[in-house]
C-alpha cells in the first residue's frame, strides 16, 4: 500500500508501528465506522492528536479500498501545485491579482464564484468556485524573509483523471507568474 506518510514517521510520531495501528483498527471493526467515528476513537481511545488521528484513518481507509490517493472522505480529489516568490506575502498576492486580472475561466471552465480575496496576520487567500463545481483556493504564506510561497489548492474533483489534469494546468500557469 502506497502511504502519504512513512511507516517511520508512523513509528516516531505515535509511538506505534503501521502494522500495530492497522491490527488495532481492525480488531475495533474500524471498516464499519466513518470516517469522522474512526479519527475520534483514534483520539479518544488511543491518545492519537488530532493530527495522527486524521493522517492515520486516512492511512487506514487507503489501506483497506475506501479511498484512493488523493481522494478526500466525501469521495472527492483535490490537488494542489507551489511556486516560491520574491517579495512579501502582499507582493504575492498582487502578482497573483494582477495574473488574474479579466480572466473568466481556467482550462475551458468558466468562474461561477468569486474571486475573494481575504488575509489573516500569517496568510494571504485568493478563492473562486468553477461552473463545474470545483473550487480553487490560493493560499499564500511568508516562506523566508523576503520570500512567500503561493500555493494553488483546486478541490472537489471528481477523478484522478482531473487530478492529473488540473496538476499540469495549474504548474503551467504558475510557470508564467
Amino acid at each position: 500500500m502506497s502511504q502519504a506518510i512513512s511507516e517511520s514517521a508512523v513509528l516516531k510520531g505515535t509511538g506505534k508501528s503501521w502494522p500495530q495501528w492497522c491490527a488495532l483498527l481492525d480488531g475495533a471493526r474500524a471498516h464499519e465506522l466513518s470516517h469522522k467515528d474512526i479519527a475520534a476513537w483514534l483520539a479518544s481511545e488511543q491518545g492519537a492528536s488530532h493530527w495522527w488521528a486524521q493522517m492515520l484513518t486516512v492511512n487506514y481507509e487507503q489501506h483497506i479500498g475506501r479511498r484512493v490517493m488523493g481522494q478526500d472522505c466525501t469521495g472527492k480529489f483535490r490537488v494542489s501545485a507551489s511556486k516560491t516568490m520574491n517579495g512579501s506575502m502582499d507582493d504575492a498576492l498582487s502578482v497573483w491579482v494582477q495574473a488574474m486580472q479579466g480572466r473568466s475561466e481556467f482550462s475551458d471552465i468558466a468562474i461561477s464564484r468569486g474571486p475573494d480575496i481575504s488575509h489573516t496576520d500569517k496568510w494571504r487567500y485568493w478563492r473562486c468556485g468553477l461552473a463545474d463545481g470545483s473550487a480553487v483556493s490560493v493560499n499564500i504564506y511568508e516562506k523566508a524573509p523576503g520570500k512567500s510561497a503561493l500555493s494553488v489548492e483546486h478541490s472537489k474533483l471528481e477523478s484522478e483523471v482531473q487530478v492529473e489534469h488540473w496538476r499540469a494546468w495549474w504548474k503551467a500557469l504558475l510557470g508564467g507568474v
